[in-house]
C-alpha cells in the first residue's frame, strides 16, 4: 500500500477482499489512512471481513462492520452499504460481513 500512495495514482475502486481481519487494530487505522489516499474523490473500498474461528497456524482478528465503518470515517470515508451472509463454503462457524465505504467529496 505505501508502495502504491507513493506512486500519486489514484483508484476508483479498491477491493479488500478477506484480507483486513488479519490486521491488527494499529495496523487496521495505519492502512485505512493510505487506502483513503488512494481513492479518487467519491471512489470505493470494497471489502469482506470473515467471523469464526480461527485456524491453525493464522493470525485473525475479530472485526466488525461497525468498528469498520467507524474507523473509515475517521480519514473521509463513509459507509454506504453494509450486509452479512453464512459461508458460501458452508461453514456452519463462519460468517461473512460486507462493507462498502465511499469516499466523501471534497470542497
Amino acid at each position: 500500500l505505501e508502495t502504491l500512495r507513493r506512486s500519486q495514482r489514484r483508484f476508483d475502486l479498491i477491493l479488500l477482499t478477506a484480507v483486513w481481519m488479519h490486521l491488527d487494530e494499529t495496523e487496521r487505522s495505519t492502512a485505512m489512512g493510505t487506502i483513503a489516499a488512494l481513492l479518487r474523490e467519491c471512489g470505493l473500498v470494497s471489502m469482506s471481513l470473515r467471523h469464526g474461528p480461527v485456524p491453525p497456524g493464522r493470525r485473525m482478528f475479530d472485526v466488525s462492520a461497525e468498528e469498520t465503518i467507524e474507523l473509515g470515517g475517521r480519514f473521509g470515508l463513509r459507509g454506504i452499504h453494509q450486509s452479512a451472509q453464512d459461508d458460501a463454503q458452508g461453514r456452519p462457524d463462519v460468517r461473512w460481513s460486507f462493507v462498502i465505504l465511499q469516499r466523501t467529496r471534497t470542497r
